[in-house]
């Protein structure tokens, strides 16, 4: 699937590259609390602080600067918030962050199960393994667990505004299978040129594709600090869906926001207001006291 990144050839003046869960979709809640959560309590033993790692699991993945990262560095992140927690100290849990993860993070750039799957397979890590068998417990309880959850209202108005001037680009960090169930499940897969998930590339490496077009004819529609980040590494605009404020977020890119785009009018005052105000709507620290 990657290589339509190569392949792709413009049809349209303009590329929207956007986000699905949390962004398009109202499933970042369901998918963290009931799928991922749970299945990091079990499979890194974190039972007897189980309160205190879904607090920390959802600010990682939810409630901070790191929202939408990868479940890989997201689960490294989570664990180290973990070990500089002082009731989890208290409670004498030692709380182990996996190094050979957090080495193949560094080293790997498609940070999907078939990568993982082939490191462990050349390695035998038992790090590796167990990150593994998490990730692929986490993609079978989503399967089983979400379903029903329609596109936030004005999504499918804002792809059907853009579907005539844009190519329209499904940019994110989940796993393919599950992004093409959710937006063929939703009849919103025929406006977009591709689905690329996690197996495809990083978010940067699939909003190269922005290079194919003029100046100020990017955008990336997402909801995290790190859809902003990879759309300015590739001279991308931005337009943020604030959490907490979703409907509102693609009401405003509906009513203005488009418009804004394709006339010439988004970049500079107006980016500058909507990045502000993206910024201030999460923290980068936790609200509990820190271990250091």
């Amino acid at each position: 699937m990657s290589d339509i990144l190569e392949r792709f050839e413009p049809q349209h003046e303009f590329f929207v590259g956007i986000d699905s869960d949390g962004c398009a979709f109202d499933t970042m809640e369901l998918k963290h609390k009931e799928c991922f959560i749970p299945n990091t309590i079990n499979y890194y033993e974190l039972q007897g602080v189980s309160k205190y790692a879904r607090e920390a699991a959802e600010f990682v993945n939810l409630y901070s600067k790191s929202r939408g990262v990868n479940r890989f560095p997201a689960l490294v992140e989570t664990l180290q918030w973990l070990q500089k927690r002082p009731e989890v100290k208290a409670r004498g849990v030692q709380i182990q962050v996996p190094e050979s993860l957090v080495r193949w993070i560094e080293q790997e750039t498609r940070l999907g199960n078939p990568a993982l799957k082939a490191a462990v397979e050349r390695t035998g890590d038992a790090e590796l393994k167990r990150a593994l068998e998490w990730s692929e417990a986490v993609n079978e309880t989503v399967r089983r667990m979400v379903r029903n959850v329609p596109p936030f209202p004005g999504v499918r108005q804002a792809l059907e505004r853009l579907a005539p001037r844009a190519d329209l680009f499904v940019v994110s960090a989940t796993p393919c299978e599950a992004l093409e169930r959710e937006w063929n499940e939703h009849r919103l897969a025929p406006f977009v040129a591709a689905i690329c998930g996690q197996e495809v590339g990083t978010k940067k490496e699939i909003l190269a594709l922005a290079a194919k077009y003029p100046p100020g004819h990017a955008l990336m529609v997402g909801d995290a600090p790190g859809d902003q980040r990879a759309a300015e590494a590739n001279g991308a605009l931005f337009f943020p869906i604030i959490p907490g404020r979703e409907e509102e977020s693609w009401r405003r890119l509906v009513e203005e926001g488009i418009e804004r785009f394709l006339s010439g009018t988004f970049a500079g005052e107006y980016q500058q207001k909507l990045l502000e105000e993206f910024d201030r709507c999460l923290p980068e620290r936790p609200p509990w006291p820190v271990v250091e």
